[in-house]
């Protein structure tokens, strides 16, 4: 998944952390943005300086006499954005990240700050006035869009409405901030644990893994719900209690908490739609988007149910079957079994184990082709900053190079750890402009590893979700090398950012792609041909049924907010829609929307997954299957689709690089390849 910044300063805040002054980089100092290492009262004071010069650049802007134009009223409105984009994507990382929990307290108040500051922007009516005088006639077409998408977004904040609409709808977008994070730190937070009596209990699991969860002083074993724990459990564990015991505790996640503070984020979006002219938020939120309307969303989710229903019905019943071999009238699959019975039909029908490709994916290596691989797709090259200071030790900095020129940074914090974001994603540290400053990006995952002795031995999963995230991240440093903040970074609609990521999961399924970095961590033997491609078929398997627990999240997070707050009930929703998309029973007594982040901050537009999964696939077809590191394709795809960022609609991106509208027909073909 990618946290990222959608509609930079309009939209809200998500993002990380500072170090050198925005003086410096208007001169084109690209020092390391943590090279202050500062404190939580030097990070709070920077971010306070940046948005005072926010409001300085604002001021000049307003305090324009006589005609508007490109240079007295876009630019100061553009530099307005790029202090705010600092500001509020370095508080949005610390309070994820950092270490220290007075700091992460202390970034959020900065990203409140910032977050009111950018309400107030979206809603001044005259700043709106202003941009819309401008004679954009004479502009290049960057900034002709650049204008066009600015003033809608103006429209959708609501700056058209009273001034006393206005008022009203400032205060419910900072109250929704705090109840936003409210909801993220419940999630955070909640760290419990399974506890295991007996090491036997962990029968079936991996060796490594059993070697780094000893028992404690009481003989007993605690293990975390943190996917490094938990994801092995549900694959491996011959033991089904224990394999339900943690699949309870993981969707139990922030729960009782967050069931209120869910509750008011949905009223408080519903009374903002209706302010802004919406009825419901679902459609406010789709106005903007690829899809246009929660109608189309809505849509769009049932043709992906239908273009499922026959595989994962097979599929069920493929496991089914399994099962009775071990329990003789089982009548279903429970939720917690659909990981270890898959396991054990890849075992049966593709004589493949999981397990038997951990050795060949270490940490380290994988990390370095990551690098490698996409280096070499994309014609860049990265150097680790082994002096960089960073804002935890296992944190590691790297730059990017092209043609022997610094054109972008990034952070690797790949562990767990307490009080760290629990998933995988993306965050924007500064957004890259032509001539002024580089684009840096954090990559923030829970990966095995990081601890001393430990190869690290990661899933084949772990893989492509490095991969992707790591993709997100290329989109990022691509993308920021443009006259204007304002479409640099992945600034373009919500329900294509995830096309670019989810395409480069392809390279992990590539024998040659992998063999370039997967190599046995004790003989050095590189994965052989023959189990990547039994790794493949028998990773077919399910898909079908892991399509339709996509479209429960989808449909899930479009029906809390397409219609009136008193008539959601999220337990209701959350248990018709399983029954209604998948052929597990319901688990009782579990509540996985208290840990749904994307309820927060995809709110209704869930659908977006699959939605870029259909253009990624479509995309991919265009590429040579037989030698998947060419760099022919990959240049014309890096040029035309994640180099212009926000500069163009994402359709006529993906039509700039097929030649023609994107279509399902790629996305059918995969669907079916398993069936």
């Amino acid at each position: 998944m990618g946290k990222i910044s959608l509609m930079l300063v309009l939209a809200g805040v998500l993002m990380a952390v500072l170090g050198v002054s925005d003086e410096a980089l208007a001169k084109g100092d690209d020092a390391a943005f943590w090279n202050a290492r500062p404190d939580a009262a030097t990070f709070a004071r920077v971010q306070e300086e940046r948005v005072q010069k926010a409001q300085a650049a604002l001021d000049r802007l307003l305090a324009v006499k006589g005609k508007r134009t490109l240079q007295n009223t876009l630019a100061p409105y553009d530099e307005v954005l790029l202090y705010l984009d600092a500001a509020g994507q370095q508080a949005g990382l610390m309070q994820e990240v950092h270490p220290d929990a007075a700091f992460r307290s202390t970034a959020e108040k900065i990203s409140q700050k910032v977050s009111a500051f950018s309400t107030d922007l979206s809603l001044n009516r005259a700043v709106y006035d202003a941009l819309s005088a401008i004679d954009t006639s004479g502009a290049d077409a960057e900034t002709r869009y650049y204008v066009e998408r600015t003033l809608r977004d103006f429209r959708l904040a609501g700056v058209d409405k009273d001034e006393a609409t206005r008022r009203k709808i400032k205060a419910l977008r900072d109250e929704l901030v705090l109840i936003g994070q409210e909801f993220s730190r419940n999630i955070r937070d909640d760290k419990r644990t399974v506890t295991v009596n007996d090491v036997k209990e962990l029968e079936g699991l991996p060796a490594d893994y059993i070697e780094r969860h000893k028992p404690g002083p009481d003989g007993k074993i605690t293990l975390t719900i943190d996917y490094p724990d938990s994801l092995p459990v549900f694959s491996y564990a011959r033991n089904e209690a224990l394999r339900k015991r943690m699949y309870i505790a993981y969707n139990n996640r922030a729960f009782p908490n967050n069931m209120a503070v869910l509750d008011r984020l949905i009223a408080k979006r519903h009374e903002l739609a209706n302010l802004i002219g919406f009825k419901t938020w679902a459609d406010y939120i789709t106005a903007d988007k690829m899809v246009q309307t929660s109608k189309n969303a809505s849509t769009f989710i049932d043709r992906i149910v239908q273009a499922s229903t026959a595989r994962a019905e097979r599929e069920y019943q493929v496991l089914l079957k399994r099962k009775q071999q071990d329990v003789k009238d089982a009548k279903n699959i429970n939720a917690w079994e659909f990981s270890y019975y898959s396991e054990l039909v890849r075992k049966a029908s593709y004589d493949f184990d999981t397990q038997s490709v951990r050795p060949y994916f270490p940490y380290d290596r994988v990390k370095q082709g990551v690098l490698d691989v996409t280096g070499k797709l994309f014609g860049v090259t990265f150097k680790q900053v082994k002096d960089a200071p960073v804002w935890n030790k296992d944190v590691e900095c790297y730059e990017m190079f092209e043609n022997g020129r610094l054109v972008g940074r990034f952070y690797l914090d790949m562990h767990p750890r307490e009080g760290k974001y629990s998933h995988a994603a993306q965050f924007g540290v500064r957004t890259g402009v032509a001539g002024k400053q580089i684009p840096e990006a954090v990559l923030v995952c829970n990966f095995p590893g990081g601890i001393a002795g430990d190869p690290g031995l990661m899933e084949h999963d772990d893989v492509v979700t490095f991969f992707h995230e790591f993709g997100h991240l290329l989109h990022t440093l691509f993308a920021g090398r443009h006259k204007w903040v304002g479409i640099g970074g992945i600034s373009t609609e919500q329900d294509f950012v995830e096309a670019p990521s989810q395409m480069l999961e392809e390279w992990t399924w590539d024998p040659t792609v992998l063999q370039s970095f997967a190599r046995h961590y004790k003989t050095n033997e590189p994965i052989p041909t023959e189990l990547v491609k039994q790794m493949r078929r028998a990773a077919e398997f399910g898909e079908g049924l892991r399509v339709r627990r996509q479209m429960v999240y989808a449909r899930l997070s479009l029906s809390i907010y397409d219609r009136e707050p008193g008539k959601v009930n999220t337990d209701a929703l959350v248990k018709q829609i399983t029954e209604q998309y998948q052929p597990f029973p319901f688990v009782e007594d579990t509540h996985f929307q208290t840990a749904f982040g994307h309820l927060d901050g995809y709110s209704a537009v869930y659908y977006t997954y699959m939605w870029s999964l259909v253009i990624a696939k479509d995309m991919f077809s265009q590429f040579d299957k037989a030698n998947m590191l060419a760099p022919g394709v990959a240049k014309l795809y890096r040029d035309r689709v994640l180099a212009p960022g926000g500069s163009k609609p994402a359709a006529k991106l993906v039509e700039d690089f097929l030649g023609r509208p994107f279509n399902f027909e790629a996305w059918q073909k995969w669907l079916n390849e398993g069936s």
